[in-house]
Protein backbone atom coordinates (compact mmCIF):
# COMPACT_ATOMS: atom_id res chain seq x y z
CA UNK A 1 0.00 0.00 0.00
CA UNK A 2 1.22 3.68 -0.73
CA UNK A 3 1.64 5.65 1.93
CA UNK A 4 2.02 9.75 1.29
CA UNK A 5 3.89 11.54 3.96
CA UNK A 6 1.81 13.19 6.27
CA UNK A 7 3.05 17.14 5.27
CA UNK A 8 2.25 19.34 2.79
CA UNK A 9 4.55 18.87 -0.36
CA UNK A 10 7.11 21.45 -1.60
CA UNK A 11 5.94 20.77 -5.08
CA UNK A 12 2.62 20.03 -6.63
CA UNK A 13 2.40 19.58 -10.48
CA UNK A 14 -1.48 18.47 -12.09
CA UNK A 15 -0.58 17.43 -16.02
CA UNK A 16 -4.01 16.62 -18.14
CA UNK A 17 -3.81 13.73 -20.34
CA UNK A 18 -6.82 11.65 -22.33
CA UNK A 19 -6.76 7.92 -22.83
CA UNK A 20 -6.04 6.64 -26.04
CA UNK A 21 -7.67 4.16 -27.84
CA UNK A 22 -4.34 2.39 -28.12
CA UNK A 23 -3.95 2.24 -24.79
CA UNK A 24 -6.46 0.24 -23.63
CA UNK A 25 -7.91 -3.45 -23.38
CA UNK A 26 -10.54 -5.61 -24.30
CA UNK A 27 -12.36 -4.42 -21.87
CA UNK A 28 -12.03 -0.84 -22.60
CA UNK A 29 -10.08 0.21 -19.28
CA UNK A 30 -6.33 1.96 -20.06
CA UNK A 31 -4.29 -1.08 -19.65
CA UNK A 32 -2.08 -1.49 -16.30
CA UNK A 33 1.12 -1.31 -17.82
CA UNK A 34 0.68 2.04 -19.68
CA UNK A 35 0.34 4.16 -15.93
CA UNK A 36 3.99 4.18 -15.55
CA UNK A 37 4.59 6.22 -19.17
CA UNK A 38 1.59 8.35 -17.95
CA UNK A 39 3.92 8.95 -14.69
CA UNK A 40 7.29 9.44 -17.31
CA UNK A 41 5.19 12.44 -18.92
CA UNK A 42 3.81 14.23 -16.71
CA UNK A 43 6.86 14.14 -14.30
CA UNK A 44 8.51 15.58 -17.57
CA UNK A 45 5.93 18.19 -17.87
CA UNK A 46 7.04 19.34 -13.99
CA UNK A 47 10.31 19.78 -14.52
CA UNK A 48 9.79 21.43 -17.61
CA UNK A 49 7.31 23.69 -15.71
CA UNK A 50 10.12 24.35 -13.40
CA UNK A 51 12.07 26.59 -15.86
CA UNK A 52 14.05 23.69 -17.88
CA UNK A 53 13.71 20.61 -19.62
CA UNK A 54 14.85 17.03 -18.19
CA UNK A 55 17.45 17.04 -21.92
CA UNK A 56 19.02 20.01 -20.47
CA UNK A 57 19.88 18.04 -17.40
CA UNK A 58 20.75 15.23 -19.70
CA UNK A 59 22.99 17.40 -21.95
CA UNK A 60 24.75 18.44 -18.68
CA UNK A 61 25.32 15.20 -18.01
CA UNK A 62 22.46 14.32 -15.21
CA UNK A 63 20.35 11.34 -15.89
CA UNK A 64 17.60 10.47 -13.58
CA UNK A 65 16.59 6.76 -13.96
CA UNK A 66 13.54 4.81 -12.10
CA UNK A 67 15.25 3.00 -9.00
CA UNK A 68 11.76 2.29 -7.34
CA UNK A 69 8.19 2.18 -8.44
CA UNK A 70 4.81 1.46 -7.51
CA UNK A 71 1.36 1.53 -8.30
CA UNK A 72 -2.18 1.07 -6.93
CA UNK A 73 -5.02 0.30 -8.88
CA UNK A 74 -8.62 1.62 -7.31
CA UNK A 75 -10.73 1.82 -9.90
CA UNK A 76 -10.34 1.72 -14.06
CA UNK A 77 -9.80 4.56 -16.44
CA UNK A 78 -11.41 4.28 -19.42
CA UNK A 79 -11.59 4.84 -23.01
CA UNK A 80 -11.43 8.71 -23.89
CA UNK A 81 -11.19 9.25 -20.58
CA UNK A 82 -9.70 12.70 -18.90
CA UNK A 83 -7.34 12.07 -16.51
CA UNK A 84 -6.04 14.76 -13.93
CA UNK A 85 -2.11 13.40 -13.24
CA UNK A 86 -1.40 14.90 -10.06
CA UNK A 87 2.71 14.71 -8.94
CA UNK A 88 3.36 15.59 -5.74
CA UNK A 89 7.19 16.21 -4.10
CA UNK A 90 7.22 15.84 -0.26
CA UNK A 91 10.69 16.59 0.03
CA UNK A 92 13.71 18.37 -1.36
CA UNK A 93 15.87 16.11 -3.18
CA UNK A 94 19.20 15.32 -2.63
CA UNK A 95 20.38 12.33 -4.52
CA UNK A 96 16.90 10.92 -4.88
CA UNK A 97 13.85 12.62 -6.41
CA UNK A 98 10.75 10.79 -5.07
CA UNK A 99 7.72 11.59 -6.34
CA UNK A 100 4.04 10.85 -5.65
CA UNK A 101 0.80 10.24 -7.88
CA UNK A 102 -2.52 10.71 -7.74
CA UNK A 103 -5.00 9.97 -10.83
CA UNK A 104 -8.03 11.44 -11.14
CA UNK A 105 -11.28 11.87 -13.63
CA UNK A 106 -14.29 13.95 -13.76
CA UNK A 107 -16.59 10.36 -12.91
CA UNK A 108 -14.47 9.96 -9.66
CA UNK A 109 -14.06 12.02 -6.78
CA UNK A 110 -11.19 9.68 -5.14
CA UNK A 111 -8.16 8.78 -7.35
CA UNK A 112 -8.41 5.70 -9.44
CA UNK A 113 -4.76 5.17 -9.73
CA UNK A 114 -1.89 6.21 -6.55
CA UNK A 115 1.82 6.13 -7.44
CA UNK A 116 5.49 5.97 -6.10
CA UNK A 117 8.05 6.66 -8.54
CA UNK A 118 11.77 6.92 -6.81
CA UNK A 119 14.60 8.26 -9.62
CA UNK A 120 18.29 8.60 -8.59
CA UNK A 121 20.57 11.46 -9.89
CA UNK A 122 23.55 10.25 -11.77
CA UNK A 123 26.68 11.34 -13.18
CA UNK A 124 26.26 9.98 -17.14
CA UNK A 125 29.62 9.83 -17.01
CA UNK A 126 30.42 7.75 -13.79
CA UNK A 127 26.80 6.23 -14.15
CA UNK A 128 27.15 6.93 -9.89
CA UNK A 129 24.70 8.41 -8.45
CA UNK A 130 25.44 11.94 -7.84
CA UNK A 131 23.82 15.57 -6.09
CA UNK A 132 21.36 17.00 -7.14
CA UNK A 133 21.89 19.90 -9.27
CA UNK A 134 21.84 23.32 -7.47
CA UNK A 135 20.14 24.97 -10.19
CA UNK A 136 17.29 22.16 -10.14
CA UNK A 137 17.28 22.99 -6.57
CA UNK A 138 16.81 26.43 -7.16
CA UNK A 139 14.30 26.25 -9.85
CA UNK A 140 11.86 23.60 -7.38
CA UNK A 141 12.83 25.84 -4.38
CA UNK A 142 11.33 29.35 -6.56
CA UNK A 143 8.30 27.36 -7.96
CA UNK A 144 8.02 25.91 -4.26
CA UNK A 145 7.65 29.61 -2.77
CA UNK A 146 4.72 31.05 -5.59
Amino acid sequence: MIKFPEKDPVLRYNHMLRSRYGETDQMGYVYYGRYLEFFEVARTEMIRSLGFSYKKLEEEGVMLPVIYSQIEYKSPIFYDEEMNIEISVFDKPLVRLETYYRVFTERNDTPHILGQVNLCFTDSKTRRPCKAPGHFLMHLENQADR
